[in-house]
């Protein structure tokens, strides 16, 4: 009996996923690791803790299923995506803790470059906007601040790479320095059209080509393990970052099809097939992967604050001891009583991008309770979610016909339900809820034969619960336009 091994490098802990070739998990495990925060707005991990973790789920998933490594037909990595590492070839040591993606060290850079005039040309080249989220102003960072950083990268001393490259190199005892096009594309320095490392952006930024990892697709044996953790020889045959790996994981293979990942933020990813598709709505445009020779393209948002607000009414509030409270408080009342709430905690996220919005509770009346305010910051996250979604549709020209939901907040019912009212179409909860470590799973899979198209992988994709949208038409328009409303009140707040 073989399986496929997926390894999920989160930003908070490591997974280590045993999968069938029905798709079903046959064993997991996880182990979280130090956040660390050395000023305001900064955040790092140990790369070493990065690897250690991991390599102690890969071992103790392998005990639970009573499994040999023998018995792995390959192994599929994904990751936490901007997440930036550089260290030594020869000593494989990092040259300093790993910069995570929620990390706003480079505020400036970015404001620099934009003052140049030069995020139109980052857009069209990458699909991404200039900000301290991605890759590229994090290394430039490194390069710039290290003592002789930036000539050791010149001589070709140094390696950089995201999380996946960073394990594929670990794993392969320092034999592989790679990444996939979808983790290449967070990057600020990959053009998504032409599939290579841009030497214009590599100028503006003064990063050494030589630095860099070797692009390869997304589905193919990029090496094999050479590593005391696993005693076999075994392909490591798929990558993707974590949100694509998540649209993968729901079978999302056709053009038009959408994924929604809730979690404390919420991300949203729309195939737009082999075209990218440049917005207009301030999405980002980004490589969901690349099986032989075909590229697929998506148009992704995020929302700052999703179960984030829950934890909010938890832990700043009190109004639930446990953020599963939540569903049955909201639901005590029929509707949140004309209240809004705009978690605007950090800004608002796509499609706003407006990093001056403040978090916004309007609609208050003497008869507002705290299960009304509950009902409020749920219907909140939907309304975010349709901001983006509706984004996404103007963009792609494409009227999306179904949503296809992960993450914790889906077990939420009620907000399910809301969100289908709102958009008015069917949101569909699948029965697998590891949808990051399938999707990694399939792309490893297809690679080695273990399945032999995307169409056989995707049949493991199973539906929990669908839930139709049944909300009159007038009455969803009354509820968007004094959304949109709440919306202008938390942009307005701050003096600009």
């Amino acid at each position: 009996m073989k399986y496929i091994l997926a390894l999920d490098q989160g930003t908070t802990s490591s997974r280590a996923v045993l999968i069938s070739h029905e798709g079903s998990i046959q064993a997991t495990a996880q182990k979280e690791f130090k956040q660390i925060f050395p000023s305001p707005g900064w955040v790092e991990h140990d790369p070493q803790e990065i690897w250690s973790s991991q390599a102690s789920c890969m071992s103790e998933v392998l005990a639970k299923a009573q499994i040999t490594p023998s018995q792995i037909a390959g192994i599929g990595i994904t990751n936490q995506r901007e997440t930036t590492i550089v260290w030594e070839r020869k000593t494989g040591k990092p040259i300093a803790n790993a910069i995570v993606w929620q990390d706003r060290r480079t505020t400036e850079i970015c404001q620099e470059l934009k003052g140049k005039g030069l995020e139109p040309l980052f857009r069209q080249k990458t699909g991404l906007l200039l900000d301290p989220y991605f890759s590229g102003t994090k290394l430039y960072w490194l390069l710039k601040t290290i003592p002789g950083a930036l000539e050791r990268a010149e001589r070709g001393e140094l390696a950089f790479g995201t999380v996946d490259t960073w394990l594929l190199w670990k794993l392969t005892g320092g034999s592989c320095h790679m990444t996939d096009v979808s983790n290449a594309s967070r990057t600020l320095l990959f053009n998504i059209h032409t599939l290579q490392w841009d030497e214009e952006l590599l100028k503006i930024l003064n990063i050494p080509r030589a630095i860099l990892p070797e692009v390869r697709s997304s589905s193919e044996i990029y090496g094999k393990t050479n590593t005391p953790v696993l005693s076999a020889s075994i392909p490591i045959s798929g990558i993707a970052g974590d949100q694509q790996a998540a649209l993968i994981g729901q079978a999302c293979f056709s053009t038009g099809m959408v994924k929604t990942t809730y979690g404390t933020g919420c991300f949203l990813l729309m195939n737009t097939g082999t075209q990218p598709v440049i917005s207009k709505n301030n999405l980002l445009t980004t490589i969901v992967y690349q099986i032989k020779d075909e590229v697929v393209y998506a148009l992704e948002g995020s929302v700052f604050i999703g179960g984030a607000v829950v934890q909010w009414l938890r832990d700043n509030l009190g109004f639930i001891k446990n953020s599963a409270d939540v569903e049955k408080l909201a639901s005590s009342v029929p509707d949140s009583g004309g209240v809004y709430f705009v978690p605007a905690f950090t800004g608002l996220g796509a499609p706003y991008w407006d990093p001056y919005a403040r978090g916004a509770l309007v609609g208050l009346s003497r008869g507002t309770t705290a299960a009304h305010i509950a009902r409020s910051a749920l219907d909140s996250i939907a309304y975010q979610v349709m901001d983006v979604l509706k984004a996404m549709e103007a963009d792609a020209g494409i009227s999306i016909a179904e949503i296809r939901v992960d993450g914790g907040a889906v077990a939420n019912n009620l907000l399910m339900q809301f969100q289908a009212d709102l958009m008015g179409v069917p949101v569909i909860r699948p029965k697998i809820t590891e949808l990051t470590a399938l999707g990694a799973a399939f792309l490893a899979g297809l690679a080695v034969g273990f399945w032999k198209t995307k169409e056989e992988a995707a049949a493991s994709w199973k539906e929990d619960r669908r839930f139709e949208p049944n909300m009159p038409a007038a009455q969803v328009q009354a509820l968007r336009h004094k959304w949109e409303k709440a919306i202008d009140c938390a942009q307005t707040w701050e003096e600009r």
